[in-house]
């Protein structure tokens, strides 16, 4: 499900041809409606800049990098990283505005805007999972991230409350990977680690979030690819990633 991400036209393709859907859906939606939103007189470039976003999903957005590695002005990169986000290829997902520290980073992250089209930009694919290829399994990491806070974005859509979703990170690199908040103000963390095991290091910006919060934090989840719901500490839980679309079959 990771891999295929969402889109229903590519989930009916056999995995060998939902690559050749994907690379023709960029191509439509730059000629179709890139250039109906802005003239473009290097349209070969959003596809590079497309790539290099995949390559960052799940990080902090800088154009001035962007911009040194395709030798482009970083105004213009900026601009085409908007354009990109305007058809809805890839989001961005605001760092967590509650003032706790100044130590706390205000730089947005971007996220493609499928799962599915971020493997195939990152070359993620089953044959290679199953090699155990580091750097495939680095890149599949970014990929269940991308997957799991963009499916919680989807199901927030018939949420009774109303939510608000960023990141948390602080300079000394402790995050969370999605901050959901309730207009009361109530808290919700969630970590996403693609692997089965847990370590305890895994809880660190949790913890710091849940200390800070308070009793505005209700709870931190941490969402893996193991098997087993538990409670770990004190409003620290562990869940499977596939409780987002399936019942769970045991209770706390």
């Amino acid at each position: 499900m990771i891999l295929a991400g969402g889109f229903p036209m590519a989930l009916e393709l056999p995995d060998a041809e939902r690559g050749r859907w994907f690379k023709d859906f960029v191509d439509m939606v730059i000629d179709r409606d890139v250039l109906e939103i802005r003239k473009v007189r290097q349209r070969h470039v959003l596809p590079l800049i497309l790539r290099h976003l995949a390559a960052r999903t799940t990080s902090t957005v800088s154009a001035a990098d962007i911009a040194r590695q395709v030798g482009l002005d970083q105004r213009m990169v900026g601009d085409y990283i908007t354009l990109l986000e305007s058809v809805f290829l890839a989001h961005r997902l605001e760092s967590y505005g509650r003032t706790l520290s100044g130590k706390v980073s205000r730089t947005p992250k971007v996220h493609l805007i499928d799962s599915g089209l971020a493997a195939h930009l990152l070359g993620v694919s089953q044959r290679k999972l199953n090699r155990r290829d580091p750097a495939t399994l680095t890149e599949f990491g970014k990929v269940v991230e991308t997957f799991v806070v963009n499916e919680l974005i989807k199901q927030a859509g018939w949420a009774e409350s109303v939510v608000q979703f960023s990141h948390f990170r602080t300079r000394q690199q402790h995050e969370v990977d999605l901050v959901i908040e309730s207009s009361e103000g109530e808290v919700v963390g969630v970590e996403v680690k693609a692997k089965s095991s847990i370590e305890e290091a895994d809880f660190r910006g949790l913890r710091l979030l849940r200390d800070k919060l308070g009793a505005d934090f209700v709870g931190g989840v941490l969402l893996n690819l193991g098997q087993q719901s538990f409670r770990h500490d004190d409003r620290l839980y562990v869940m499977p990633a596939d409780r987002l679309w399936t019942a769970p079959s045991n209770s706390w």
